[in-house]
């Protein structure tokens, strides 16, 4: 969906200006998918974006829900086997929502693997 992807570029641009550097964007496995990834300091970061031109039903953040956290959770442990040059970074779940008005709503450790 083009929407989408350029819901994740917008997200990109603003979290490579903040300095983080980006690892992966649309890294696939069988089971799973990460939106975008980054370093940053000591941290490996896995950003879900969620796009939603409405907010009905909780909007884009509430759309991320166990069974995708778990998805992601999954991508995240391939990425890390792939790559274990960044198997001492802490790894944080944040999620952003962008709606129809560009507004980000950007939530830093929104889920953890439990």
């Amino acid at each position: 969906m083009a929407v989408g992807r350029d819901a994740e570029a917008r997200v990109d641009r603003a979290a490579r200006r903040h300095g983080w550097t980006r690892v992966a964007r649309n890294y696939n496995v069988r089971g799973g998918e990460l939106d975008l990834v980054y370093r940053t300091g000591d941290f490996l970061v896995v950003v879900e974006v969620r796009y939603r031109s409405r907010e009905d039903y909780g909007g884009a953040v509430a759309s991320v829900t166990r069974s995708k956290q778990r998805r992601i959770i999954l991508a995240t442990r391939h990425l890390l086997a792939a790559h274990p040059e960044y198997a001492d970074l802490a790894v944080r779940f944040d999620v952003v929502g962008v709606d129809d008005t560009d507004t980000f709503n950007w939530i830093e450790n929104a889920f953890h693997v439990e």
